[in-house]
Order: structure tokens, then sequence, then C-alpha cells
């Protein structure tokens, strides 16, 4: 079958399968360092990034707002749930 609603074929899903993982982003050149050593350093580093991005998603510039929205209103009032309610109604 072919089209749109074929099954997948076989060959389509190995290059998925295929990849390998990334390579560390952290790598140590020299020193024998231990674990917890090791998990303090990404901490730091986890942070450090985690306040980059946090700086740099409070200088972005907020989007203009369209004359669209700012004419907009409410068509009409909220609908209120309660006793007496539906004797109010311009029906």
């Amino acid at each position: 079958m072919s089209g749109r609603h074929a099954a997948p074929s076989s060959s389509a899903e190995a290059p998925a399968a295929a990849e390998a993982p990334a390579p560390p982003m952290i790598s140590v050149v020299s020193g024998d360092p231990s674990p917890e050593e090791l998990a303090a350093v990404t901490a730091v580093l986890a942070a450090l990034e985690a306040e980059r991005a946090a700086e740099d998603a409070a200088q972005k510039e907020p989007q203009p707002v369209s004359g669209w929205e700012l004419s907009r209103r409410g068509l009409r009032t909220p609908i209120t749930v309660g006793p007496g309610q539906w004797g109010r109604h311009a029906g």
C-alpha cells in the first residue's frame, strides 16, 4: 500500500534506530576528579546556564499588540450562576 495511510517501511525506521548518542558536553582533560567533584562542577555550570537563560528571557521585548486586540471588549456580561438568576433574563 502506498500513500499517506501506508505503514512505514523498515528502511524508514532504520536511520532513527542507528543514531549514536551525543558526545558528552563536559570532558575532563587532566586530573582524576571524584564523582562528587564532577557533580559540583556540573551543578555550577547548570546554574550559570539557567541564569543566562533567565536574563535572555527578561531582555526579550514584548510583542506589539495589534489595534484589533486593543479595541476588543466583552460582548456581554459574564454569566452568573445561582438562585434567582433566570428571573433577570431579557427574554
